[in-house]
């Protein structure tokens, strides 16, 4: 068979109105266990303790406590345990976590109102994630042949034909637009390997073995607005107005080995870039109450808006087929695109207390429902170029079969055996928000799906977080130090199982992570 070296296979078709998959945007939820020093080694219970920064991001009102106007400033080091570079990513980065200040004022014989501004990382996507297994009886590109068989989006799939261009495109039935089912992935699959020009027919390969490289790099940094105040010292309240900065960026390679007849025949590799940007608002509300005047026990409650998102995701994909089936030896595709996505709402409870002036204890359970999160496709502008969305009601069905709620617990103690040294300890416990079956679905009729350039999903489990700490009190600054270890377990799956008596490759994997943080801050 005579091949032709493709250079570039641009999309077939671009479409006015886009939207992301469930497993891309549940990268953007929820938040790591990160902020000061302080905040950290005790496990991030201080939404009841609060006169604590960090607590901007979390209970609000927790900045009503503070009496003195403060600064802070805090980085510190990430490592994974565990992994191997990839991409030019070590298994160690460095990371600029935390500024912030609060100004309080007096205003009253027993009031304050105090206002503030902090920085600080909520996400930092550092990780490099690896897998490998065997395959029987499916493949990559299988899923995308099975596909076309289906016929028409309404059950998950296309039927492959020719656009006027010469690209193969899988069209919606025998309408002359192209379906929503039909991705990237199948748009390279289906172009360079499926075909096979000589009897002008559509074939595909089993697989046998896959390895699996990403690295993750990036952010979303949070720009909190802080309004509170404290009353008697029996009452605290604030507000928060909180703008969210997003910046990730993945590189991932994904290699098969095939089969033809029982017998090796080559194989085939995947490589993608994808970026993802844009900005995001929320608002967050809280009290915290001391209900006895002579007890130091407080409770305190709070609650945040989904975050708003308007988003911004590219990528640059590439094909190579190493085979002698197909009709081509490479091919590689590239879009950009808008989008909006709609976090879920969040509500807290803690409970925080003093033992005279060496003890501190502080609990805090949160809740939030990932399945209610939604991908959003952009309609329209208004006259101000706010973007005008609905609701991707298809992609938000498979988001509901996929994630679930969320419940955090977070407990921690601070201890001073003198007045100016503290030491810490904390515990923090998240549960799973996918689901044993959670499924990345390639075949649901979605524009969420149309711009997927890739198949491989992880349904990560619980998250544990151990943390401890020092801290020092030198005049009127501190220095605070913290260690978190987290660990959070997954199954690896390249791809979505499309038949029965499949064996998909399905793999174990772990994200083991250390950070070690400093905090500097003043008193005035």
């Amino acid at each position: 068979m005579k091949k032709i070296l493709l250079a570039a296979i641009a999309m077939g078709m671009i479409m006015p109105a886009a939207a992301q998959d469930t497993y891309e945007s549940a990268r953007l939820l929820g938040s790591d266990l990160n902020g000061t020093a302080r905040y950290v080694g005790m496990g991030g219970a201080m939404e009841a303790l609060g006169a604590e920064i960090s607590t901007m991001s979390t209970n609000p009102a927790g900045i009503g406590l503070f009496r003195h106007s403060n600064a802070s400033l805090s980085f510190g080091f990430q490592s994974q345990a565990d992994a191997k570079e990839f991409d030019g990513l070590g298994k160690t980065n460095m990371s600029f976590d935390q500024a912030g200040f609060v100004y309080s004022a007096k205003v009253s014989p027993i009031s304050y109102v105090n206002v503030g501004f902090n920085y600080h990382k909520s996400h930092n996507f550092d990780q490099i994630l690896s897998a490998a297994n065997s395959l029987s009886n499916c493949s990559q590109n299988g899923l995308t042949y099975e596909k076309g068989l289906r016929g028409d989006a309404r059950h998950g799939g296309y039927t492959l034909d020719f656009n006027k261009q010469g690209d193969v495109i899988g069209w919606d039935g025998d309408a002359d637009y192209r379906a929503y089912t039909f991705n990237q992935a199948d748009y390279m699959n289906s172009n360079v390997l499926l075909y096979d020009p000589d009897d002008d027919n559509f074939y595909w390969n089993e697989g046998n073995a896959y390895t699996f490289d990403r690295a993750h790099r990036g952010w979303v940094a949070d720009y909190d607005f802080n309004l509170s105040g404290n009353y008697d010292d029996r009452f605290y309240w604030g507000f928060t107005v909180g703008i969210k900065d997003v910046h990730y960026k993945g590189y991932s390679e994904y290699a098969e080995s095939l089969l033809a007849g029982g017998t090796s025949c080559g194989s085939v590799a995947y490589g993608d870039e994808r970026k993802i940007t844009g900005t995001g608002v929320d608002i967050k509300a809280g009290f915290i109450v001391r209900p006895m005047d002579e007890s130091p026990f407080r409770i305190g409650a709070y609650v945040h808006t989904p975050t708003w998102y308007e988003l911004t995701t590219t990528n640059s994909s590439y094909m190579l087929n190493n085979t002698k089936f197909g009709a081509y030896d490479e091919g590689q595709s590239q879009e950009s695109y808008d989008f909006g996505y709609h976090t879920p709402w969040r509500f807290g409870l803690s409970m925080g207390t003093t033992v005279g002036t060496n003890l501190a204890l502080g609990a805090t359970y949160e809740y939030s429902d990932y399945g209610a999160s939604q991908n959003r496709i952009i309609d329209g502008y208004d006259y101000y170029d706010n973007a005008k969305t609905s609701k991707d009601v298809n992609m938000k069905y498979n988001t509901e079969q996929s994630l679930k709620g969320v419940s955090t617990f977070k407990v921690g103690a601070e201890i001073k055996p003198v007045p100016d040294v503290a030491i810490r300890l904390g515990y923090n416990y998240l549960t799973s928000g996918y689901k044993d079956n959670g499924v990345r679905d390639m075949t649901v009729n979605s524009p969420g799906n149309m711009y997927a350039s890739t198949t491989d999903y992880v349904n990560w489990k619980d998250t544990q977080r151990l943390t401890c700490g020092v801290g020092f009190k030198v005049g009127k600054m501190n220095i605070d130090l913290a260690y978190q270890f987290s660990k959070t377990d997954g199954d690896f799956h390249p791809f979505q199982s499309y038949d029965a008596g499949q064996n998909t490759g399905v793999t174990k994997v772990s994200n083991k992570r250390n950070q070690a943080l400093l905090t500097l801050g003043y008193t005035f």
